[in-house]
C-alpha cells in the first residue's frame, strides 16, 4: 500500500483553527506538510500553529476574513514569504446561519454568504494558481456540503453559494490542468465539529442527521482526513474536476 508522504510540501488551509479544518491542518502536518493557518481569530489560529510545530512541522499563522480581498491578498503575500510556494490549498472557510425561507430572507444576508462561501474561495485560488504553477502545480481542494449538491428547505442561501463553488471547482480544473494543478472539491455530510455540535441541542437536529445517513451516525472529526489526504497527495493524481461525497450514504436515500 502506497504511504502518503507531503514531505516538502506546503498546504494552507483556510478555517483552519477549529473543526474540520484542525483536523485537516493535524491530519496534513502528520503526513509530512508544514501548514499555513487561516481563519478570522489569529489568537485560535496561533494555538493551532503551536501544535503543529509541537509535531516537528513549520507552520504560520494568518488571520483573515474569506469575504475581505485585501485580506486575502495579504495572506498569499506572508504565505510566500514566509514558504517560497504553496503545494496545496484547501478553501474550507465557509459560513453556515441557521436561516428560513426564501421568501423571508434579505439580499444583505445573499451577499454576506455568497462573498464567504464563493467569493472568498474563487479569489484565493485564482490568485494563487499562477504562482503555484511556477513551482510545478499542486492541489486545491474546495469544501462545500451535500447540501450545495441536495438542497434542503430553508438552506436556500447556503446551498446556492456551495453549488456555485462546485461549478467554479469544474471550472478551475479545466482551466489549469496545463498548470499542473488539480481542483476537486469535497462535500462532507455530517460530521461532529464546533458548528454541527453547537446546533446537536436544537430539537430533533442531531436525530434527522442520524436518520439521513446509510451509516446511521455522525461521523468523528478526524474521519474528514483521510478524504483530505486522498486529493491532496498524489494517490489522486489522475482525479481532478471531481466532487469527492463523504457523507455516510446521505446522498442515495
Amino acid at each position: 500500500m502506497q504511504k502518503i508522504d507531503l514531505t516538502g510540501k506546503v498546504a494552507l488551509v483556510t478555517g483552519g483553527s477549529r473543526g474540520l479544518g484542525k483536523a485537516m491542518c493535524h491530519g496534513l502536518a502528520d503526513a509530512g506538510a508544514d501548514i499555513i493557518v487561516v481563519s478570522r481569530r489569529l489568537e485560535n489560529c496561533e494555538t493551532v500553529a503551536d501544535e503543529l510545530r509541537a509535531k516537528g512541522r513549520k507552520a504560520l499563522a494568518l488571520s483573515a476574513h474569506m469575504g475581505r480581498t485585501e485580506d486575502l491578498d495579504r495572506v498569499i503575500e506572508a504565505a510566500y514569504e514566509t514558504f517560497g510556494r504553496v503545494d496545496i490549498l484547501i478553501n474550507n472557510a465557509g459560513m453556515n446561519p441557521m436561516i428560513g425561507e426564501l421568501s423571508d430572507l434579505q439580499p444583505d444576508l445573499f451577499q454576506k454568504l455568497f462573498d464567504v462561501n464563493t467569493k472568498g474561495p474563487w479569489y484565493l485560488a485564482s490568485r494563487m494558481a499562477p504562482r503555484m504553477a511556477e513551482h510545478g502545480g499542486g492541489s486545491v481542494i474546495n469544501v462545500i456540503s451535500v447540501g450545495g449538491l441536495k438542497p434542503s428547505a430553508l438552506q436556500g442561501f447556503y446551498a446556492a453559494t456551495k453549488a456555485a463553488l462546485d461549478a467554479l471547482t469544474k471550472v478551475m480544473a479545466a482551466e489549469w490542468a496545463g498548470k499542473g494543478i488539480r481542483v476537486n472539491s469535497l462535500a462532507p455530510g455530517s460530521y461532529h465539529s464546533d458548528l454541527f455540535d453547537s446546533a446537536a441541542n436544537i430539537p430533533g437536529y442531531l436525530d434527522g442527521a442520524i436518520a439521513a445517513s446509510l451509516q446511521k451516525r455522525v461521523a468523528e472529526t478526524e474521519e474528514i482526513v483521510g478524504p483530505v489526504l486522498y486529493l491532496a497527495s498524489d494517490l489522486s493524481s489522475f482525479t481532478t474536476g471531481h466532487t469527492l461525497v463523504t457523507d455516510g450514504g446521505y446522498m442515495v436515500l
